[in-house]
């Protein structure tokens, strides 16, 4: 949708006159990198030209309006800046909300309500962080409309990770707002999720493109193993630490977590810490490819972090094992797994330019034939972070 096309809805939901702003945050793909960010260890995301749009105009009142052109059903949704507390009823919202409660949590008042329109075209529930996007667009607008100037775009991202730990109540990492407020076009963020230390490194791609598979099948991470296995593994590390000196599952090489591994008790967690530990190092490596141009030696890491990812972590499912299993048979893909937390979401593949129509084509009669229904398909590119339109 054009944004003409938003502030027209806009109007005739809310009406016309006053200042209307109009924002924009993107939706994410992580290209290798899972379930390091809260282990302390690197993640290797991209911003996608696809996200969340949201119009807005100040009201007099503290009165907040709601409205989003992907549940239209609902309507309207009023509530108050009197009001932000977490409500399983109050659906989607709780986002947005969230983000609002935190900045007053830190100190930054919210002296009026406003009137908003909310519009995205990340597909909900795919692991392309749908609650990330909007998060961001909601800091941005904040930080915009009261001109809170001190506020940085890493600010806001930890504002948005702040509101889904503690109002949402899914214990995420900060990569995806991270990815989200700090994207730019054509490049990938290597970052260290313990330090913040991140820098961009150039995704280039000769002839080749990068393909989401959305297996249409949605997970909630609030409600799923993802708290659990952050859980395994701060057990798992607080066992390591008896036996040597680390802060995060992250400080540790390979050969290291073979040393001590013995430390940890419980088969599954060592599993889940060794994944963590590997993981972080095929980033590490990962991205080193990438600068000498070597995309078989990037593929490969991806092939062996869905590996790592399915049966270490235990984060995948069938219906991804099967995307990702027909993809690495095909002639012409350099690279495929799982992307975002697990189970169900998406894939990410690196397909040749010629392969790629073979690819959506094969893929998607065969999975709708195993599974029952249909995959949907992205062709992506990267693009820049969150902005004012």
């Amino acid at each position: 949708m054009q944004k003409e096309q938003l502030i027209a809805k806009f109007q005739e939901l809310y009406g016309e006159g006053g200042e209307i702003r109009t924002y924009f945050a993107p939706g994410r793909v992580n290209l290798i990198g899972e379930h390091t960010d809260y282990n302390g260890g690197h993640v290797f995301p991209c911003a996608l030209t696809m996200g969340t749009w949201a119009v807005v105009r100040n009201r007099a009142d503290r009165k907040l309006g709601f409205y989003s052109l992907n549940f239209e059903k609902l309507g309207i949704i009023e509530t108050s800046l009197d009001e932000l507390v977490p409500n399983k009823d109050a659906g989607w919202t709780n986002y947005p909300k969230g983000v609002m409660w935190a900045f007053e949590k830190r100190g930054y008042e919210l002296t009026h309500g406003m009137d908003i329109l909310i519009y995205g075209n990340i597909p909900n529930g795919s692991g392309l962080s749908s609650s990330a996007s909007l998060e961001v667009l909601t800091g941005l607008m904040l930080k915009d409309t009261f001109g809170f100037k001190d506020l940085s775009m890493i600010d806001l991202a930890l504002i948005g990770q702040y509101s889904e730990n503690n109002f949402n109540g899914c214990n995420c990492g900060i990569m995806d707002q991270f990815a989200s407020a700090m994207g730019k076009k054509d490049h990938a963020i290597f970052l260290d999720t313990n330090t913040l230390k991140y820098e961009y490194a150039p995704v280039v791609l000769e002839n080749a493109k990068i393909v989401i598979i959305n297996s249409k099948v949605k997970h909630s991470l609030v409600d799923s193993a993802y708290n659990d296995r952050r859980n395994e593994c701060e057990t798992a590390l607080k066992e390591l630490q008896k036996v040597t000196d680390i802060k995060t599952l992250g400080d540790l090489t390979e050969d290291g977590f073979e040393q001590y591994k013995d430390a940890i008790k419980d088969p599954v967690r060592q599993k889940r810490a060794k994944h963590a530990v590997y993981e972080n190092q095929r980033t590490i490596r990962a991205v080193e490819a990438l600068r000498n141009n070597d995309v078989k030696l990037f593929g490969q890491l991806m092939n062996a972090s869905h590996e790592s990812l399915r049966h270490d972590y235990e984060v995948s499912c069938e219906e991804i094992d099967i995307l990702v299993d027909l993809a690495q048979a095909m002639p012409g893909v350099i690279g495929s797994r799982i992307t975002g937390g697990g189970f169900g979401g998406c894939t990410v593949s690196i397909v040749e330019d010629a392969t790629v129509d073979r690819f959506i084509q094969e893929i998607g009669k065969t999975y709708k034939e195993k599974v029952g229904h249909e995959a949907e398909f992205y062709v992506v590119e990267i693009g820049d972070g969150a902005k004012i339109v």
